[in-house]
């Protein structure tokens, strides 16, 4: 007698599940339905065994909870698609329905994938997907149930991905572009069909402003005059864009009108009153455009930014600077006693004592604004910028040898300079000054400055390096 072969449980088990399947049941009024469809089967053959390719994957049922034989079918052929109903029914395991073709080497559960499943794992149900489009729920009979009524929230409809972005849903209109500053809409110009018809010159003048602007390079020029103008500047301790009236320079290297705001003329906190911009008509001055302006054929500059370069190039220059090195400045403005001169960016007030050695009863009469002047630096002050020059000690002093061409007692023609605090300043021939009284028969509204009178040479006091003497009479 034949000896019954010992089959393994899971092999029976998984044996008797195969050949029927009990009819689904109609759901019942609270069963839960999975919220979410199921991963849908894959249907392409394995080429090891020929079944269907989602057929022997590991189930997500945990090992010690089993589901009830019939369970695999529920709702497993519902939301196929259309012409795999037979390949469907193969798979369930229905023995009446013919294996698809290509299965026939594989009918029936092999022992091969019985033993490629690992100990006890039950095989993945099929269950019906869920309807994603409208608001109803599928039971396992069929019946199409509002998603209220099976428990389960409504859901939301779908949005485009535009609107999804922004909250609320609420299309909001995209932002302005920002307006283009000065310098994009200065490089958006047609500066050949602008510049087409210029002659040379002209040509030479508005491309020495655009590299001006371009480059922060300084042009040099002269004022020809100062006009008020009404412009839109930054209030310094708002911060908001004001209107004012402000005196403004005016340089006009050839053809270009170039104006200078005073608010750019001078440093914060170096301000001058107004009447010293409108006495420096005829001054030389180095600037910087920071404004053009070809269709209207101007352009705004600024002295302060030149002046701040220039001082750099000064303090990184050891040669320049050092104590005795002697150098230029030029004249900007001209008062009666003060003079205001410029020296690599530095604004300077020279009196009388710092010009010359001989005494000048008005400034204006030997100085005028653009006049260039040598001059000596006396001292520098990096860390504060301060520079100190003299303009008189690049010539010798003329009360060297004063003593021998000038003895004691002499007399000698001289003309009255000025007047301080009772005494007269007469200059003599060679520059040298002699501090003078009158003598007991004259007084003082009997001599003007500019007289020529005869002195008599009294004393010297070296220390003062001074010279004193009377005056005579008048020439």
């Amino acid at each position: 007698m034949a000896r019954k072969k010992a089959v393994p449980v899971e092999e029976e088990t998984t044996i008797m599940e195969a050949p029927g399947l009990p009819e689904p049941e109609t759901a019942v009024e609270g069963t839960s339905v999975p919220e979410g469809p199921p991963e849908a089967p894959c249907w392409e053959e394995t080429p090891a065994s020929g079944l269907p390719g989602g057929f022997g994957e590991t189930g997500d049922a945990p090992e010690e909870n089993p589901s009830p034989p019939g369970d695999e079918a529920e709702g497993g052929l519902e939301g196929l698609p259309p012409g795999k109903d037979e390949a469907a029914e193969a798979a369930s395991g229905d023995p009446s329905a013919p294996p698809p073709e290509g299965d026939k080497a594989s009918e029936g559960v092999s022992g091969k994938l019985l033993e490629e499943l690992s100990g006890g794992e039950i095989l993945p149900k099929a269950q019906a997907p869920l309807e994603m489009a409208g608001g109803t729920e599928e039971t396992a009979g069929g019946e199409a149930l509002p998603r209220e009524e099976a428990g389960l929230p409504p859901k939301a409809p779908e949005l485009p991905a535009e609107a999804a972005v922004e909250p609320g849903n609420v299309p909001v209109e995209s932002p302005a572009p920002p307006p283009k500053s000065d310098r994009q809409s200065f490089y958006d110009l047609d500066f050949h069909g602008l510049d087409r018809d210029l002659t040379a010159e002209e040509r030479q003048e508005w491309n020495s402003i655009y590299a001006s602007y371009r480059g922060r390079s300084a042009l040099t020029g002269t004022i020809i005059g100062v006009d008020p103008h009404s412009i839109t500047v930054r209030n310094g301790d708002s911060g908001k864009m004001e209107r004012q009236t402000m005196y403004c320079a005016i340089v006009i290297p050839y053809r270009v009108r170039v104006v200078i705001p005073a608010s750019e003329m001078w440093d914060p906190g170096h301000e001058r009153p107004d009447f010293v911009l409108q006495n420096m008509v005829g001054a030389s001055i180095d600037f910087i455009i920071i404004k053009v302006d070809r269709e209207s054929g101007f352009a705004i500059a600024s002295r302060r930014m030149a002046a701040r370069s220039q001082r750099y190039f000064f303090s990184h220059r050891p040669a320049l600077h050092r104590e005795g090195a002697q150098t230029k400045c030029r004249v900007l403005s001209v008062g009666p006693r003060r003079c205001l001169v410029e020296c690599y960016g530095h604004d300077i007030n020279l009196t009388q004592r710092e010009l010359r050695y001989t005494a000048i009863p008005d400034l204006r009469d030997a100085y005028h604004p653009g006049m260039e002047l040598d001059c000596i630096v006396k001292s520098y002050d990096a860390g504060n910028a301060a520079l100190r020059i003299s303009v008189k000690e690049t010539e010798s002093n003329p009360f060297e040898g004063a003593e021998l061409r000038h003895p004691v007692g002499c007399r000698r023609q001289a003309v009255i300079a000025g007047k301080y605090g009772g005494g007269v300043f007469c200059n003599l021939p060679d520059g040298t000054v002699c501090m003078c009284g009158y003598s007991y028969q004259h007084e003082d509204a009997d001599f003007q400055v500019g007289d020529t009178v005869i002195l008599v040479v009294q004393r010297y006091d070296i220390e003062k390096r001074q010279m004193y003497g009377k005056i005579l009479s008048k020439w």
